[in-house]
């Protein structure tokens, strides 16, 4: 597996180098921070002329940096769910969301927010591959990432550790600026064409909705996630 571009290398190089096997970098590339840190942790960089390094990158915007990494390791999800307490992050359910960039973007997003966990189930979902982390920029660096066999029984197990369920939906749903959100907190987002299944909606203690009062349309996964969790941490201050 491989990670493309200056900051998800830096940013493993930082949190995980014992993933690493090896970096390459294109001939004239600058790289002084990339260099630093590879200084501070006795790792070597490996210089390849242009058109070598081309053939590796397989056309993709590489800024110039490759790493070579170990498969994507998820993290546990008992572990996760039966946390204290005081440490429970806030749990996202990915219910159907199959397009990598929307993934990648949601790590990110969570990432830089804080205290959250993704949980993914592992058929009719997109793994975390090369696109996804590409697109992370080295998010999944900084949150817990899990992956298991059936999302409606991990939602179960959530509840039966005390978690608050809240399935996010285009219409019909509370407002979560003005919504009162226990913790700890579980989110459910499903696809864009689907939305969530029957089954997991049954699991869930309240609905939410983002207003909206510009085109009649409805936000991208992504950007649905992005806003609803930003609300949840501001309100778990």
């Amino acid at each position: 597996m491989n990670l493309y571009g200056k900051r998800p290398v830096i940013e493993r190089m930082r949190v995980d180098p014992e993933s690493i096997r090896a970096i390459y970098v294109e001939g004239g590339t600058h790289i002084e921070e990339l260099s630093r840190i590879a200084h501070e942790i006795g790792f070597r960089l490996n210089k390849i002329p242009r058109d070598k390094f081309y053939r590796m990158s397989r056309g993709l915007n590489t800024q110039g940096v490759i790493a070579e990494v170990e498969d994507f390791v998820y993290n546990d999800y008992e572990d996760i769910v039966s946390a204290p307490d005081e440490i429970k992050p806030i749990l996202v359910f990915l219910d159907g969301v199959t397009d990598p960039q929307n993934l990648g973007s949601i790590i990110r997003s969570l990432a830089c927010l804080g205290g959250f966990c993704l949980v993914l189930p592992r058929r009719e979902s997109v793994d975390v591959n090369e696109t996804v982390l590409r697109v992370a920029s080295g998010g999944e660096s900084h949150m817990p990432i899990c992956q298991v066999s059936n999302l409606s029984n991990a939602i179960i197990r959530a509840k039966r550790e005390g978690y608050w369920i809240g399935a996010t939906v285009v219409e019909g749903g509370v407002n979560p600026a003005k919504a009162r959100l226990n913790f700890p907190l579980g989110l459910i987002f499903g696809s864009e064409g689907q939305g969530i299944r029957p089954g997991l909606m049954n699991r869930v203690d309240y609905m939410l909705t983002i207003p909206m009062k510009g085109a009649d349309l409805s936000f991208n996964v992504a950007v649905a996630a992005t806003l609803f969790c930003y609300e949840a941490a501001k309100q778990r201050e």
